[in-house]
């Protein structure tokens, strides 16, 4: 099991940016393989949700070992070739260190305030993601679909993987699982059901590994990342989750105080010995 950390939205600190380098570079030191980060553009409240790449890229700089999540980018918000310019161009700043996470979006004023008809949502994220992986893999790039289009794209920098970084799917819908199963390296169901309910019959476990064998994919290889309050994650909810194939926990932090959250760190780090991939420095 891989443990991924998510610093505390709630709590006002997303944005400071001492606190911020302090929290990622103690997720390196501790162990914890990825530092996770959600993404909203308009939201009808005030709370903070600095841009996450822009957010990432300053983490990349104060870091050395620790991948660089999203989770998620609503993907139907942003245009493809701009998006892949971004991407890549963490990429190989963080020397290949990060995992884009994708989502529909499941605040609708917020997709209307950017000019996108929210039941076009599924089809825009489908198209976007394989142009993308068309945008990563060639040179020159070329791509006609039903919302974006382009002929002969040189984008550049290259990512550091070829191909490009992973694409994880978030969500917690049959056609999110479905399309995480045809399209994606991984999948990241919310709503925190019980894992039992993710694995059972019409779960989004099961809607995904059966999208994956029809698409002519291996079930197995596609990543399952769930998200639980550090304070919920105990050896037998490690076991459980591994039950049901799940490869990664994202442990969500709470306290605003920072030296809580690396106390919180060290002792989680003590009690679940961190993956040996994680831990070579």
């Amino acid at each position: 099991m891989r443990f991924g950390i998510l610093p505390p939205y709630g709590a006002d600190v997303v944005t400071d940016p001492s606190w911020m380098a302090a929290f990622a570079r103690h997720a390196d030191d501790v162990g914890f393989e990825s530092i996770y980060l959600g993404e909203h553009l308009a939201l009808p409240d005030d709370t903070a949700f600095p841009d996450a790449l822009e957010t990432l890229a300053f983490l990349a700089g104060h870091t050395t070992y620790v991948r660089l999540h999203t989770s998620a980018l609503i993907l139907p918000l942003h245009h493809p070739v701009h998006l892949a310019k971004r991407v890549a161009t963490l990429d190989r700043l963080s020397r290949g260190r990060v995992t884009i996470g994708v989502g529909v979006g499941s605040v609708r004023e917020e997709v209307r305030a950017l000019g996108v008809d929210p039941a076009t949502r599924g089809r825009r994220a489908d198209e976007a993601i394989t142009a993308l992986r068309v945008l990563w893999r060639d040179n020159p790039a070329s791509f006609a679909g039903e919302f974006y289009g382009f002929s002969e794209v040189r984008s550049h920098p290259r990512p550091v993987t070829p191909g490009g970084p992973p694409i994880h799917v978030g969500g917690h819908s049959a056609a999110s699982a479905t399309r995480a199963g045809r399209l994606a390296d991984g999948f990241h169901p919310q709503g925190g059901l019980p894992f039992d309910d993710l694995d059972g019959d019409g779960g989004p476990l099961r809607v995904m590994r059966e999208a994956a064998r029809s698409a002519g994919r291996d079930p197995a290889a596609i990543e399952v990342t769930v998200t639980l309050p550090m304070t919920a994650v105990n050896q037998a909810t490690i076991e459980a989750a591994e039950r049901v194939g799940v490869t990664r926990i994202v442990l969500a932090t709470r306290p605003a105080d920072l030296d809580a959250v690396r106390r919180a760190m060290d002792d989680f780090a003590a009690n679940h010995p961190m993956p040996e991939e994680c831990l070579v420095r």
